[in-house]
């Protein structure tokens, strides 16, 4: 058995409001304990989006009353809200702004609507943005004039982490997340996974962008799972949405990588506690932490998991790593794969509104 701390897992999709037959606060954070997560920052791309004081308060009041471990709520950059969101900055995770194609309602296409979020959003809490070539480097700009902490979410392809860190290197305020699936996926398990399935933003790139992933992999801050979850049906219907669930998988697939000498459980642990904390100011979580049994060798099954939407990209994959139990301010709230605690339990990380 070896002790960690509760790990933070920076990109969660809750889809509480709006689609809650894929996932909802109590289900969402039930697959986090089950993944070795104590801490989750749930996106704001909901039906309706989480754009203002109303939408965000009705979001926090879900989660207070369900969830199972510690969250925080980024807000959505939309069209017209820059005025208002600043007030609201110190209530959320940070903001988020959709620059690519991406799921949901809060798309922003015109440059100059980024602008006036840039000038408007307070500088201690990060910007993070979906933003995928070229539009990458665009916002990277932006982050430079308005001097601004980017947070650069989901990276896929060999271009952009070279890119991530000349600005590093060049003392940008920029950090940037690589997801489980970016680094065990490529376009080549398309046909094995089928097309509905394998939909994802950023798409599955090639072997090569993926190498390019682990061979920069000082430069990646945060591994984030950006859980997505769609139904089956939904995956596998004639206009399939993008997303993955990942909560459940990420800890046993690193884990493997660490037995595989492809990092170490140091480099394991600052990707997925530290860093995370740091980036987006996150309050400790005392008496908080997770026992893993490192031996342990299993076979992924969705049938075993907490989330919704009942399947995973990585079914069938033989990874080593289990969560024996979590510990999240000196309660048991799982053990060997019963969550244990009561909805409710979770706290808010930001002040409440």
């Amino acid at each position: 058995m070896i002790k960690l701390p509760g790990l933070v897992d920076v990109h969660v999709h809750i889809r509480e409001p709006g689609a809650t037959h894929k996932e909802d606060w109590e289900s969402g954070t039930a697959a986090a304990l089950a993944g070795g997560i104590t801490a989750v920052l749930a996106m704001p791309n909901t039906d309706p989006p989480i754009t203002d004081a109303s939408s965000l308060s009705y979001s926090l009041s879900a989660a207070r009353m369900k969830t199972y471990c510690d969250y925080a709520q980024f807000l959505g950059a939309g069209p017209d809200n820059y005025i208002y969101l600043p007030e609201l900055g110190r209530y959320t995770a940070g903001l988020k702004m959709y620059l690519d194609q991406t799921y949901g309602q809060l798309r922003l296409d015109e440059m100059p609507q980024w602008v006036k979020h840039f000038k408007n959003w307070p500088g201690e809490y990060p910007i993070a943005v979906h933003a995928e070539g070229r539009t990458l480097a665009a916002v990277i700009l932006l982050a430079f004039l308005y001097d601004k902490p980017l947070h650069v979410c989901h990276v896929s392809l060999r271009e952009e982490i070279l890119l991530i860190k000349e600005a590093k290197n060049r003392g940008l305020k920029i950090t940037c997340e690589v997801t489980p699936h970016h680094l065990f996926l490529t376009n080549e398990d398309i046909p094995s996974l089928g097309n509905g399935r394998s939909e994802v933003r950023p798409r599955l790139a090639t072997a090569d962008d993926r190498d390019a992933l682990w061979e920069n992999l000082e430069v990646v801050d945060c591994f984030a799972t950006d859980h997505a979850p769609h139904t089956l049906s939904e995956k596998d219907g004639i206009n399939p949405p993008p997303g993955f669930p990942g909560l459940e998988t990420a800890l046993p697939l690193m884990l493997s990588a660490v037995r595989e000498g492809r990092l170490s459980l140091d480099d394991l642990v600052m990707r997925m506690y530290t860093n995370p904390r740091k980036i987006f100011n996150l309050p400790s979580q005392s008496d908080t932490w997770i026992e893993i049994d490192q031996d342990v060798e299993q076979e992924i099954r969705a049938q075993t998991h907490y989330t919704r939407c009942a399947w995973t990209p990585f079914e069938g994959f033989q990874v080593c790593g289990k969560v024996h139990r979590v510990v999240l301010r000196g309660e048991e709230v799982f053990r060997d794969g019963k969550v244990l605690a009561s909805p409710g339990t979770g706290v808010n990380l930001r002040p409440a509104i």
